[in-house]
């Protein structure tokens, strides 16, 4: 079992903080493209669809890499494999600010899902080496706040940039954020020395051997897969239906202050009340997309319509996380890993399969398909009740 190397509580928590800045900039930089398809498409002639590679590439790469990243480098110091991958991130995101085609843009989006992938499977169980045992649910909730921000501020920050600034500086800007988080995490974070605690064969296991753990890894596919099939493209969707174009980087912020509401809620009910959150959260992300697709908005009804998918999006990291750590509380490596995997593939599946959509079907086709893998989920919680006790409840 790992244990904290004799610091102090002071120092630990600045060893988290250091790991937080780190996470939200990896997830900031695998999410940035949403918010600058559009500009990003039209800089370098591709479509809407083509451009929402962007998403597909490090979350198809981050779903590979997080295993293996894992196992891989099992032997080495942590803090020496988290410092070489937020390096990795920070200079491909300064790859993509001076690209000179979308060529070069998706091979640095290529490396940021290498580093995504292998740092959050790391990152994800490292505060009990960081803090006293006692501080260590609190320092991990820290720890994975930084991918919730990331998802709910970072990228209309990004666009806000994009829009005032150009996509280009939008992309540079993450790139210096990723370079002062491998700064602070050199400084902050103590020596790891490398614990072998999880192998490839962990994996099978864990998923064959552990229902809530399925339950878990389905309702996580089909709620994030619907929800970026949607999301990725919300900002032509927006501009569809007359929505000003200089509005896009507000409303999306507004999207991010209701998402960090919503993780709060889900913070307050997940305890007693984990499969009831976790079936809310389908039926809000339903309900959001398909308003979205119905309504004639403007500035005033498409805020509103975000500020309920941001509600139900903010949830889902914390909620869908505790579900998978309390199926499996003697293996949550594994789980763990499995999760930072499935959770990466649908986001690239989502953006992938929205882009097609996109360009084949109907900007608008992809609420509608997004809410019907919403309302699947809801129908997994249903059946897991029956099948699978968790100790939250």
């Amino acid at each position: 079992m790992s244990t904290t190397i004799g610091r102090s509580p002071v120092k630990g928590w600045l060893a988290v903080l250091a790991v937080t800045l780190g996470i939200f900039s990896l997830m900031t930089s695998e999410l940035l493209p949403v918010g600058l398809l559009t500009p990003v498409g039209s800089a370098m002639d591709v479509s809407e669809g083509t451009a929402g590679l962007m998403v597909t590439v490090p979350g198809l790469v981050a779903a590979v890499s997080a295993p293996l990243v894992t196992v891989a480098t099992g032997r080495i110091d942590r803090r020496i494999v988290l410092t070489l991958l937020m390096g990795l991130v920070g200079a491909a995101n300064l790859a993509s600010a001076f690209a000179t085609g979308f060529a070069i843009v998706l091979a640095a989006r290529f490396l940021i899902g290498i580093g995504v992938g292998g740092f959050w499977s790391i990152a994800g169980g490292i505060a009990l080496r960081l803090v006293p045992e006692k501080h260590v649910p609190r320092a991990t909730a820290v720890i994975f706040g930084g991918v919730e921000t990331a998802s709910v501020l970072g990228v209309p920050t990004g666009t806000i940039i994009g829009d005032h600034s150009g996509w280009r500086t939008a992309f540079a800007a993450v790139g210096i954020l990723g370079l002062t988080a491998l700064a602070c995490m050199l400084f902050l974070i103590p020596k790891l020395p490398a614990e072998q605690t999880i192998t490839f064969a962990d994996l099978p296991k864990v998923f064959k051997g552990n229902a809530g753990v399925r339950a878990g890894i389905a309702i996580t596919f089909l709620v994030i897969t619907g929800h970026f099939l949607a999301y990725t493209f919300v900002r032509p969707i927006l501009q569809d239906d007359g929505t000003d174009e200089n509005m896009i980087g507000a409303l999306l912020l507004t999207f991010g202050a209701a998402g960090i509401c919503g993780n709060f809620i889900a913070g307050a009910l997940i305890a007693k009340r984990l499969r009831q959150t976790v079936a809310g959260i389908s039926v809000v992300l339903t309900g959001a997309m398909v308003l979205l697709a119905l309504v004639d908005t403007d500035a005033v009804t498409a805020g509103a319509i975000l500020i309920l998918w941001g509600l139900g999006y903010g949830a889902v990291p914390v909620s869908f996380q505790t579900w998978i750590l309390d199926a499996a509380p003697d293996t949550t490596e594994a789980a763990s890993s499995l999760y930072v995997s499935t959770f990466n593939l649908s986001i690239a599946l989502g953006a992938l399969f929205g882009g097609l959509a996109v360009d084949g079907i109907a900007t608008t086709s992809v609420l509608w398909i997004g809410a019907v893998l919403a309302t699947l989920a809801l129908l997994v919680v249903g059946r897991a009740r029956r099948t699978t006790p968790l100790s939250a409840e």
